[in-house]
C-alpha cells in the first residue's frame, strides 16, 4: 500500500511539473506570436512605403518659405 501511495505521489509531482512547463511554453508562444504580428505589420508598412517610393509618390518636403 505504501509503495502505491509513493507511486501516486510521484505521478502527481510529475503532472504538476508538466502543467507548469506547458503553461510556461504557452506564455512564450503567445509572446512570440505577438512579436511576429508586430513584425508583419512593420514589414507591410515598409513594403507600402517602398512601393510609394518606386511609383514616385514621395512627398517633397519644401521649406515653409516656398
Amino acid at each position: 500500500m505504501q509503495d502505491q501511495t509513493a507511486r501516486i505521489d510521484e505521478l502527481e509531482q510529475r503532472m504538476a511539473h508538466q502543467e507548469k512547463s506547458i503553461s510556461d511554453l504557452n506564455e512564450m508562444v503567445t509572446a512570440q506570436w505577438r512579436k511576429i504580428e508586430a513584425l508583419e505589420r512593420q514589414i507591410k508598412r515598409l513594403g507600402d512605403e517602398m512601393q510609394d517610393v518606386a511609383q514616385g509618390a514621395v512627398p517633397v518636403d519644401r521649406p515653409p518659405h516656398y
